[in-house]
């Protein structure tokens, strides 16, 4: 496998091979041992993102697309043509992603989410087996993975409903803390409204701390930061950036955004 990162996905970067290599990826995913599986999957989601290591801001968290300037050295590609052809391929393929959305395996199922989260067609049809899914699941990890790739794939298709389906899920006391973690999370990245006194305290609260080590494995937090703090770096950029914009509106004579 590292032989195979370093060849397809080097340094964080996608190359144009590498997505010729998501079609094979996705059916050696589908046969191969349960252990390999899951690291398969992460190699060809991430051949269908843009490098983002470290970008756990509300802009960064979900985006997919690379700058259109942005170049590969050695073929001189625009890196967003191989990032969509690889997310055509993931289109493509849905009918050997779509069930492992119940793999026994729990880390099979989340970077499954992942690697969805990447498909440029039959959103509605993506987007409904991810929920289906969210309400059956009963793993930490998968569920905010399952709600950050609906999340994903409403940002970039400006599902204008999806604001509030997640704003339910945050504010909703009675779900999993972890559902309202990730919901407040996919909330700040589908609105550049400020968060609400309520969110802030949901996300600041001293009990939240005890998901940094169980949500790192969401591969969105992963490599916000592979120490061991993804969640904690996410929710401090988050936060942090809407101070600032409060303050510069306050300065200017701005209010916030409706």
């Amino acid at each position: 496998m590292a032989q195979l990162w370093t060849s397809l996905h080097h340094q964080g970067g996608t190359i144009a091979v590498g997505a010729l290599a998501v079609p094979f990826l996705l059916r050696i995913a589908a046969t191969a041992r349960p252990e390999l599986r899951a690291q398969i999957l992460r190699l060809a989601a991430e051949i269908g993102r843009c490098q983002h290591m470290g970008d756990g801001s509300r802009e960064g968290l979900l985006q997919v697309a690379e700058e259109p300037l942005m170049i590969e050295g050695s073929t001189m590609c625009p890196v967003d043509w191989t990032i969509q052809a690889a997310r055509q391929a993931v289109t493509d393929d849905l009918h050997l992603l779509l069930p492992l959305l119940s793999d026994p395996d729990p880390e099979v199922r989340s970077v499954t989410a992942y690697v969805l989260a990447a498909a440029t067609g039959e959103l509605s049809h993506v987007s409904s087996a991810l929920q289906c899914r969210l309400a059956k699941e009963d793993d930490a990890v998968v569920r905010v993975s399952l709600i950050l790739a609906i999340a994903q794939l409403a940002r970039e298709h400006q599902d204008e409903h999806a604001p509030k389906w997640v704003r339910g899920l945050w504010s909703d006391p009675g779900r999993p803390p972890e559902v309202r973690i990730g919901a407040g999370l996919a909330w700040l990245c589908l609105v550049t409204d400020p968060a609400p006194t309520e969110l802030r305290a949901l996300l600041t609260d001293p009990g939240t701390r005890q998901y940094d080590d169980l949500l790192q494995p969401v591969p969105w937090l992963t490599w916000i930061d592979p120490t061991g703090i993804g969640l904690r770096s996410c929710i401090d950029e988050m936060l942090t950036a809407n101070i600032r914009e409060t303050v510069l509106d306050d300065h200017w004579g701005g209010g916030p955004s409706s």
